[in-house]
């Protein structure tokens, strides 16, 4: 590096005929200069280390690797998005109207609907930038598509539903993605403790959201003590909501100025809210009322009580120690009441089997009926030939008066109609097999009346 010197002479300020003074220059005082910046650090490096520039590079280079391993290892630097996943974005969803807001699915419009209400602020204020990045209009004008704001607006009304606390417990409070129906059917009953658990302890789960009370009584697990069993039962026979329904509640008119219909929408709002807490209410009570009633646990705390009282009737428990139940009386107890759990399974399992196949007959008969119904009216007829083929059975060659003819087809008719729809084909095989003989079919016919309880018949008499 070299220094090259300028000779150059300002000129005097005194000859410029625009100068004029603006001040006074200040006093020149001493002052410390320290070196600074990246030239004098690594000026310094290589004056310590006594190395040269391509050695310092070197340093330099590996050391930025190294921190980048570092921070990759701790997660950093990594997708900020990759804990809310992608999901796609359908054409319906894009074309949301947002005008239309209540009917949307907020959870869905910032793609959080594999997390719902467990989704943090923080996951939602990036899913909320992310998908601004995404969708923003002026991205999509650069781009060259339409510059059509309408999805966008959607996404600015969802963050401002989901991360304000008040507006979002309304909207979780009706969450469309959470479907509270799905319970266990309560005919199926458990075979096990373990089965119970899995059955029943996502439920409550997804119901204990919505407790004032925190935390949750858990369900326990399959070996959960009385104490547990029946703190979980107290807490849920007790259980106090937060859940509302304002989300739901419907606007007045839309221009309507009068005070007195507001007033009137907001009664019947209100209304509106109450009754669908009160059915959200006994919805929880029937869902504790069936876990209830399906849960082993109570039999095995029941057995075991049962146990504990015969052992101190007896004075004593089984090892001798008196007024105690020891380890083996309590795993007596317990598979003795799995063994009464398996037997009643099996047993409702078979009540089930046989109620389905009793079932399935009656659905038979049923159809069968109804077929044979529907053909009533051919049998009817085809009866109705063998005794018009026989002259309505008077002797040959003496015509029938319209009297005889008019009672035996009504009569036929009222035999048909009181038997059973299943059996009238029999009638009516056994009539067309003696079809050559009239007191034959007469007979057959008088038969058959007294099978259907028709007694009284002119026509045949």
């Amino acid at each position: 590096m070299s220094i090259v010197k300028l000779d150059y002479q300002l000129e005097s300020t005194s000859e410029a005929p625009s100068a004029k003074a603006l001040g006074k220059l200040s006093e020149a005082k001493a002052a410390s200069l320290y070196a600074a910046g990246p030239g004098y650090l690594a000026h310094a490096r290589r004056v310590l280390k006594n190395s040269t520039f391509a050695e310092d590079d070197e340093h330099v280079e590996a050391e930025r690797k190294r921190l980048q391993e570092l921070a990759a290892a701790n997660g950093e630097g990594a997708d900020e998005y990759a804990d809310l996943g992608d999901e796609p974005e359908s054409r319906e969803l894009l074309e949301s109207d947002p005008k239309q807001w209540k009917d949307q699915d907020h959870y869905e419009v910032l793609g959080l609907s594999a997390l719902r209400y467990k989704a943090t602020p923080d996951q939602i204020k990036r899913a909320h930038r992310r998908k601004v990045l995404r969708h923003h209009p002026d991205k999509k004008a650069g781009s060259g598509e339409t510059n059509d704001d309408s999805f966008f607006k959607c996404i600015a009304k969802a963050f401002d539903i989901l991360y304000n606390p008040a507006k979002r417990m309304q909207f979780d409070s009706v969450d469309p993605g959470v479907n509270d129906d799905d319970v266990p059917s309560a005919s199926k009953k458990p075979a096990s403790a373990e089965e119970f658990v899995q059955l029943y302890g996502p439920v409550f789960e997804r119901e204990g959201r919505f407790s004032k009370i925190t935390p949750v009584a858990p369900l326990g697990g399959a070996d959960a003590t009385k104490a547990e069993v029946e703190n979980f039962y107290s807490f849920w026979y007790n259980f106090d909501s937060w859940r509302s329904f304002e989300y739901l509640d419907k606007e007045a008119n839309e221009g309507a100025d009068s005070r007195d219909e507001k007033r009137y929408q907001e009664k019947k709002n209100k209304n509106e809210r109450a009754r669908r807490k009160k059915e959200d209410i006994a919805r929880v009570r029937a869902l504790v009322d069936q876990a209830m009633a399906a849960d082993p646990r109570i039999k095995r705390i029941k057995a075991e009580e049962k146990l504990a009282r015969e052992m101190k009737k007896k004075g004593g428990s089984r090892s001798g120690t008196p007024g105690n139940v020891t380890p083996q009386d309590k795993e007596a107890a317990a598979a003795e009441a799995k063994a009464k759990a398996e037997a009643e399974a099996k047993k409702a399992e078979e009540d089930k089997k046989k109620a389905e196949s009793e079932k399935a007959d009656r659905e038979a008969a049923k159809k069968a009926r109804e077929a044979a119904k529907k053909n009533l009216k051919r049998e009817k007829k085809a009866a109705r030939t063998v005794i018009t083929s026989l002259n309505y059975l008077q002797p040959e060659g003496q015509a029938p008066s319209a009297t005889i003819i008019d009672n035996q087809l009504t009569e036929l008719d009222a035999i048909m109609d009181a038997l059973e729809p299943t059996v009238v084909p029999d009638m009516r095989k056994a009539m067309e097999a003696k079809k050559d003989d009239r007191e034959a079919v007469k007979a057959v016919v008088i038969e058959w009346a007294g099978k259907a309880g028709k007694t009284d018949l002119k026509g045949f008499a």
